[in-house]
């Protein structure tokens, strides 16, 4: 008798122990705004980012047996360290603060491969270099380890895919700086960095004749074929292939132009290429740029049949969003602020980052993250989405991309199938999809 009340108070010792310690580990977690909206799309946690709202581009790190997300930013100058190991609960570890005396400096962009991450610098600066790089061997303790500065004009979207090279979505010496070029960059010793090539549009060259109408541009990302012989990638007003086999010496394989009929707002024309290589696949899309939608030709997000490089084939277009039947608007046009594709989940070189499935995630902009269907090329369904709350301090929020109505920026995805994304109001959500594979 007296047994069987030890081991029962033991076990209630046990249980209240068990509770105290989920309730410790729920409080580490941010709760999320209330007010958030989902379809076929679960929310599983949310950081605040210390009342840092406005990250933008999402990396993912796996090191040492733990999960990190890196943030650059857009209202603030440098970038956000989350600890995702326990999806349910991030950490927020720290604010990597870069200092400048310019202002208007954007540190919004970042690229990983194994431990080197390279940093985007954002702005015609002086003093500014174009790209910092990082050795992240200690993924909570970066040491900077080398920088490059090229033209003037700092960066925006590259990629380091590993190996040798990165692609620096920037500005060349003997060209007219009037929109990006493709820079391709020596970092095998981060200390060195070296420009090796240039792939640039026709009038991009200093003393050629810029296109009038619709001036070219390069937003990047670039993507690299597996065998590192081929290049894709959005290039104002096209989306374009190219011979990277003479690494010095760039060559254009085959375009498929889409400006005009599409909307044209410089480098972000032609915003997003991902390519399927395994599919010889490519998605393709613009950035929404003015508000509403009456101002522009429509924005839009593609697939494009990519087995003849020569003649890359237009096949589909997404469909446009709704909004929830129960929403104060009656179309995402009507509701304010931009409206139309933004982001997908790039970096694929990354082995933390999920693998490309049938299933893709947009940010949408003010219509939120949008899960797409892609299994028939030809007929892209949307299958859910997750929309955050508005905040009623909205206008107070002041930086490069404040609105009065909350829209979404960046999403990435880690091998665990775990869903990040952020918006310019809150800060990161996680979300999962338990339809997808």
């Amino acid at each position: 008798m007296l047994g069987g009340l030890a081991r029962a108070r033991r076990g209630l010792r046990a249980l209240l122990l068990v509770g105290t310690t989920l309730i410790g580990a729920q409080a580490l977690a941010d709760p999320p705004p209330p007010g958030w909206t989902t379809q076929n799309l679960e929310l599983v946690g949310f950081t605040g980012l210390k009342d840092r709202p406005g990250a933008f581009k999402l990396v993912v790190n796996h090191s040492g047996g733990k999960w990190y997300l890196y943030a650059g930013h857009s209202f603030d100058q440098g970038w956000s360290i989350i600890d995702v190991t326990d999806p349910k609960n991030p950490r927020y570890v720290k604010f990597v603060a870069y200092k400048t005396p310019e202002k208007g400096v954007l540190t919004a962009q970042a690229t990983l491969h194994d431990n080197l991450l390279i940093t985007a610098i954002d702005k015609d600066s002086k003093t500014d270099p174009a790209v910092i790089l990082w050795d992240i061997s200690d993924p909570e303790n970066w040491k900077r380890v080398g920088q490059w500065k090229g033209a003037e004009g700092g960066s925006h979207r590259n990629t380091y895919p590993g190996g040798k090279y990165a692609y620096f979505s920037t500005f060349a010496e003997g060209y007219q700086g009037k929109g990006h070029e493709i820079v391709i960059v020596d970092v095998s010793n981060p200390g060195d960095v070296k420009q090796v090539g240039v792939f640039a549009q026709p009038g991009q060259k200093k003393g050629e004749t810029l296109p009038k109408e619709f001036p070219p541009g390069f937003h990047g990302p670039a993507n690299i074929s597996p065998d590192g012989k081929m290049m894709s990638a959005g290039f104002t007003p096209d989306i374009v292939n190219v011979d990277i086999s003479d690494i010095a010496h760039p060559k254009l394989i085959g375009r498929l132009t889409m400006v005009p009929p599409f909307m044209y707002a410089g480098n972000q024309s032609v915003h997003t290429v991902l390519v399927n290589w395994d599919k010889k696949m490519i998605y393709a899309s613009s950035e929404a740029s003015k508000w509403g939608c009456d101002e522009s030709p429509m924005n839009w997000a593609a697939l494009v049949d990519n087995k003849d490089p020569t003649h890359p084939r237009l096949m589909s277009l997404f469909p446009t969003p709704r909004p929830p039947k129960d929403a104060p608007y009656k179309d995402f046009c009507d509701k304010g602020g931009r409206f139309g594709p933004h982001n997908t989940v790039m970096e694929q070189h990354n082995p933390a980052v999920h693998r490309q499935t049938d299933r893709m995630y947009v940010t949408w902009f003010n219509a939120g993250l949008r899960a797409f269907d892609v299994s028939d090329p030809y007929l892209p369904t949307e299958v859910g989405w997750f929309m955050p709350p508005e905040r009623a301090d909205a206008k107070k929020q002041a930086g490069p991309h404040a609105a009065p109505t909350n829209w979404m920026e960046d999403v990435t995805q880690d091998s665990r199938g775990y869903i990040y994304a952020d918006d310019d109001k809150w800060g990161i959500w996680i979300l999962r999809d338990p339809n997808a594979n």
